[in-house]
């Protein structure tokens, strides 16, 4: 199935220990470039997800943003050492009892005084598993809507190939006729000089003017390329680099028709296929 490179998926759980949320953002790249961006506490997750996107994903640079917003509840609570916060103010007491004029402990400077509040540690082994399940998710809706607007970028394509073969079609059944309205011109042009032919060398000259117009070859490879580019298109698998390098072999007949033209139809005919071949280049930039 063909794939577009540019799409976007979002992917939020709400877990007990907080909300997960994933965005992924991908455009067309010659390869897979990858980007993420994520809290410290999933470092250690991050080859694991590397290697899910690596797996499910062939080109296209694509940016991973995740985010965990803690649950409110999680983070509530206080721990105090309460060890450290007894030897703190026995300590101040003993100081109290240096002093000539003793203060009061104050409970609020004891809880600023470093150790004595301890941060809560969030178990993080449901979390990274919950992160797991998310990107997968995400990923779907990331590759469904490549596919969605694959499907779309392949009809236009195919649309665009039916448009070049029919030019090719034309071409073919009119060059015959191309051929000897050129070669009746310059009969006309030479009967209009009135000097004596040699018509046995002018038949060779004719002759070989229709080689050098000669574009079967030409038109036969565009119709190999078309063939190949339908077959390409409905392959279920990555066929961006395929398909544009079809493009680049179309443009090369296409210009070669242009050079050998000795009519004001083929040359319209080449100019139209240039047109129609850079359309599909363009679309086909984005094809995974």
């Amino acid at each position: 199935m063909t794939k577009s490179m540019t799409a976007y998926a979002r992917n939020q759980q709400s877990l007990d220990e907080g909300e997960l949320i994933w965005e992924l953002r991908s455009v067309n790249h010659r390869f897979l470039e990858l980007h993420l961006k994520m809290p410290e506490e999933f470092r250690a997750s991050e080859t694991r997800f590397r290697e899910i996107l690596q797996h499910r994903l062939k080109r296209g640079k694509v940016e991973c943003f995740l985010r965990f917003n803690t649950n409110v509840q999680q983070s509530a609570s206080i721990n105090i050492d309460p060890v450290q916060a007894k030897a703190l103010v026995r300590a101040c007491h003993e100081i109290n009892d240096l002093l000539h004029q003793p203060s009061e402990v104050d409970s609020m400077e004891v809880l600023q005084w470093p150790g004595i509040i301890q941060e809560s540690k969030l178990d993080m082994k449901p979390v990274l598993t919950a992160s797991e399940i998310g990107l997968n998710k995400a990923l779907d809706e990331l590759i469904a809507n490549r596919e969605r607007e694959g499907e779309r970028m392949r009809d236009l394509i195919l649309q665009r190939c039916e448009s070049v073969q029919q030019i090719v079609d034309q071409t073919r059944d009119k060059m015959p006729e191309i051929q000897e309205r050129y070669q009746k011109k310059i009969r006309e042009r030479l009967d209009t000089i009135e000097v004596e032919v040699n018509h046995d060398r002018l038949e060779q000259e004719l002759v070989h003017l229709a080689q050098k117009m000669d574009v079967d070859e030409e038109i036969d490879r565009l119709d190999s390329h078309l063939k190949e580019m339908n077959d390409v298109l409905n392959r279920d698998e990555a066929v961006g680099r395929r398909l544009d390098f079809l493009m680049q072999e179309l443009n090369r007949e296409a210009n070669t028709l242009g050079s050998k033209s000795a009519d004001i139809s083929s040359t319209n005919a080449s100019v139209e296929l240039k047109v129609l071949i850079e359309q599909m280049r363009e679309q086909i930039q984005n094809i995974e």
